[in-house]
């Protein structure tokens, strides 16, 4: 499973389509294409190069400089040889009853600035259907994502072609009794053992909070009324 970040500034690496999803691709044509036998450190090695090829010299100074500008993504994994699961970013999982997560530091905090200036806001009088439509919160928190994101495969790992540490990349080793598994992206803020409960969580989650400022789920953005969801979603449920 993999997930583009989304974009938080105006570079762009591809004419065609966000970075986020530009990175995915790439990601997800490598992981296509590795050995089975594959372990986790061959896997980060592999993706960094796969994204620092498509970096020109030329942009590596700016890149350092601005990681907002870098062809970013996170990623799961199920290692069917090595039965291990690596969670490389913001992303989640069930093994059978347990959840396991792997949230960026300062995305709570994050969330939690959006949400109170959501709830002025809604003080002032703007109603929720306008800001759903026109979220006015989200620019006031982009400047410092972008500075948090100054950390990144530095407190917390995610694949944008620079080095990942491997002591942020969460590593949960299976034993050899069946197992049935969840890999999904934080898109499904409720994770559940099936598609269908996952979905019903998202959508009782929009019906509630459709600004996702509550106290049950904040976010550092809404459920826009254009789309079915607040972010993009990915989820796949198999038995090991």
């Amino acid at each position: 499973m993999i997930d583009g970040s989304t974009s938080k500034s105006d570079y762009r690496h591809s004419m065609f389509q966000s970075n986020g999803r530009y990175a995915m691709q790439l990601v997800s044509k490598y992981v296509r294409s590795m050995p089975k036998t594959t372990t986790c450190e061959m896997f980060l090695r592999g993706v960094t190069t796969c994204i620092r090829k498509h970096y020109k010299k030329s942009m590596l100074p700016r890149l350092t400089e601005h990681p907002e500008d870098r062809l970013t993504c996170s990623a799961v994994v199920f290692s069917r040889v090595s039965r291990e699961i690596w969670l490389v970013g913001d992303c989640h999982c069930l093994v059978g009853n347990q959840y396991i997560d792997n949230p960026k530091p300062a995305e709570a905090m994050l969330a939690a600035q959006r949400a109170d200036e959501m709830k002025k806001l809604l003080d002032q009088g703007i109603s929720q259907e306008e800001l759903l439509s026109n979220d006015t919160a989200r620019p006031l928190i982009i400047p410092h994502m972008i500075q948090t994101m100054k950390e990144q495969n530095i407190t917390y790992s995610v694949i944008d072609g620079f080095h990942i540490p491997r002591q942020h990349v969460k590593v949960i080793t299976l034993d050899f009794q069946p197992q049935e598994i969840v890999l999904a992206s934080d898109g499904y803020p409720f994770l559940r053992p099936t598609l269908a409960e996952s979905e019903q969580l998202l959508q009782q989650q929009r019906k509630k909070d459709p600004l996702n400022i509550g106290p049950d789920f904040q976010a550092t953005k809404g459920f826009h009324p254009d789309f079915n969801s607040f972010d993009d979603r990915s989820y796949i449920r198999f038995r090991v």
